[in-house]
This record gives structure tokens, sequence and C-alpha cells, in this order.
């Protein structure tokens, strides 16, 4: 399949594998992937077991799924079970668990929830029935907040007054920044967010190396965007370079998308702060509706908890987000959390590195013997 399979090449595999081997030295190498959809390609076609030992994926906060508390889940559920909500949302949403059950729980209970592809659909609900309040649960990073703000600016353009948003859409520096400050950094570098930075670019990534010391390389989503990623990373260590690089310069301009970003500048303002699951309260990590779209804003329209619910005690997603551990070294990873009965957010979502490792850890073996090289495992 064109635009596909060249990007999933064996034999350009073995080039790139090649170059990496002779770029490793003797140091260790610990790359943090940024965005949850790295982490699903490195364990579906068993990328860390074709990389040298001296090189070793953590995986990082960019699952938007995963990183949400589990009390703005239960803030959902007691907007949908309002009389009159139609609660709409995606639906790797429906499952996660906050202190009260999930969405599919609280539909079995009578609430009406149903699941969308996009918010433009939960507008279309709205017009079609304009007797009920249609809520979209918005979440997502900078990759899916230009789609709500570009729904709410539709809404407001129609007229469209029985519809509403309840916002979890949070933004990716300052989650790096807070990862970049934790004492537990043991990083050398970053594989930069190929999604996110299609709308932001690459320019507010260059604190990374600035102010941290770290490489960023923005890179794409197929294997060969991987190791190429990692080629990268080792390149700028091996010649004492220090920047922000662009492996996926085929989508990711460093610029960004300008009109994807003046919809976001025209509907949403930071919030002070914002909880993570895992990375505790970051400030300016999240977007809210601004005075301008307060109508369309369903934390205003409808009476929302917003308590915070502690995770489970067993669960360790925050250190699976951080990096800090491996998704096989949580304790209940595989046995109590498994995707049929997840416990923590990273069990939940296809990019979650739980559920990812979970899926796919079976066939590292077989891929690593088909690129003729690495450490089977």
């Amino acid at each position: 399949m064109r635009f596909v399979d060249e990007y999933r090449d064996p034999a350009a595999a073995r080039i790139v594998l090649e170059q990496i081997r002779r770029l490793v030295g003797d140091e260790h190498h610990t790359f943090m992937e940024v965005c949850g959809g790295h982490t699903h390609t490195i364990y579906r076609h068993g990328i860390e077991h074709v990389l040298p030992e001296a090189v070793e994926l953590v995986h990082g906060p960019g699952c938007p799924v995963c990183v949400i508390p589990m009390g703005r889940v239960d803030d959902a559920i007691a907007v949908a079970e309002q009389p009159g909500v139609m609660f709409t949302s995606f639906g790797d949403m429906m499952r996660v668990p906050g202190g009260n059950g999930n969405l599919l729980e609280a539909k079995a209970r009578g609430a009406d929830v149903r699941f969308v592809y996009s918010p433009l659909d939960a507008l279309r609900l709205a017009v079609e029935h304009p007797d009920r309040e249609v809520v979209f649960f918005a979440v997502g990073f900078e990759t899916t907040a230009p789609s709500t703000a570009l729904t709410l600016l539709k809404a407001r353009a129609d007229g469209v007054t029985n519809f509403s948003v309840f916002s979890n859409h949070v933004t990716i520096v300052p989650p790096i920044k807070a990862i970049l400050d934790s004492p537990d950094l043991r990083l050398d570098g970053f594989l930069g967010p190929g999604h996110v930075s299609t709308v932001v670019g690459n320019r507010p990534y260059r604190f990374v190396p600035e102010q941290y010391g770290k490489p960023v390389v923005t890179t794409g989503f197929e294997p060969l965007d991987i190791l190429q990623g990692v080629q990268m990373l080792l390149a700028q260590r091996r010649e004492g370079r220090c920047e922000v690089e662009n492996q996926y310069s085929r989508i990711v301009r460093d610029e960004g998308n300008p009109r994807a970003l003046a919809a976001l500048a025209e509907v949403f303002e930071l919030r002070p702060h914002f909880e993570w699951r895992g990375l505790g309260f970051i400030a300016q990590s999240a977007l809210k509706l601004n005075s301008d779209f307060a109508a369309w804003d369903a934390e205003l329209r409808f009476d929302v908890p917003g308590v915070r619910v502690a995770d489970p005690k067993a669960c360790q997603c925050g250190e699976v987000l951080k990096g800090v551990i491996k998704p096989w070294e949580c304790k209940v990873f595989g046995t109590a959390c498994t995707p049929q009965t997840p416990i923590g957010t990273c069990m939940v979502s296809s990019e979650g590195a739980c559920a990812a490792y979970y899926n796919f850890g079976r066939l590292h073996r077989e891929v690593s013997v088909s690129v003729g090289a690495g450490r089977p495992s």
C-alpha cells in the first residue's frame, strides 16, 4: 500500500538499525516517546526488541485519555445523568473509570450517553433534537481541540443554543516541562509528538534543548519513522548537538497550522491550573471556553461536582505516564488490570502504554526475527 509499505520496509529498517548501532557507542541512551501513537507503534511492531540494549524507550504523557483524572470522569457522569441531557463522547472515553463507574455504566443506569466520531456529530444531534440539551465531552491535545473550536464557531453561527461542550482539552508543552522538572528525570532526549506538532509546529519545543539540554526530534508514527527518530537523536548526541529536529517533515511545519491555531485562540483560553493523572496539577496546561462562548460552556450550564478523586492505590498509571516504570512493572498489570477489566486509564485507550503492551507484546519476537537483528525476548 503506497505511503504505508515504504515506511514498514524490512530492508530499509535494517539499514537504519545499522546506522543506530554505529552511533550508540558505550553510553546508555534513554529516550521518551511523548505520544501514545508512538507507544502503539513501538509495541505493535516490536521496535524495542530490535534496538540495541543501550537504547531504552520510555513512554510519556501523550495519550489524551490516559491523563484525564478520575474526578473529571465523575464530573462527566454527573452531567450525563441530569434530566434532559444527551451526553456525547468519543468511544475510548466510554470505559474510562472514575470514582463513580464509567459512562457505559451510567448509560446502563438510564443516562442518554452516545458515542460520536466528531464534535460535529454531536452538534448534528443537537439540531435534530431541539428539545434536548446535547453535551460534547471534549478531550485531547491541540490535535483534536481545533475540531471542537470549529464546531463551537459553527454552533454560534447557526444559532444552536441547546449544544454545549465539557472541555477537557489539554496542551502538550506544560507536561513536558513538568517531566523535565521532575526529580525522577532520567531522560536523554524526546521523540516529539507528531500529531500535536501538525497544529503547534516545532517552535514550542525549543525550550527543551535551550533550557534543559535535551534534544527533541518530532517523529511520525510508522516503524521507520520511529527508527529514524532514534537515529537522529543518537546522531545529535554523538555530534555534540542539542536542538529540535523534524523527522516528520512530510506532515509537520515549523510554524504549525496557522488556521487551526487561530480557531483555538478565538474560542479557548488557558485554565490557571488543571489536574493531570499521575502528574498532579499543572499550571496553564488545559483549555476552557472563553467568555465569548460562555453560553456553550457545559461547566457553566450544569451542576458539576468538581470533586478530586484519588487514583486506586494499586494503580501505577502515573509512574507509567512519567516513564518511571514500564507497563509490565505495574503491580496489577495483566492480572487485576486488563483491557477487559481496566483499573487504570493506560489500560483503556488503544494509545495507552499498558493496553498497547498487553495487546501486542507477544508479537515482539517474530518481528525481531523478521528484520534479522536485535535482541529477541
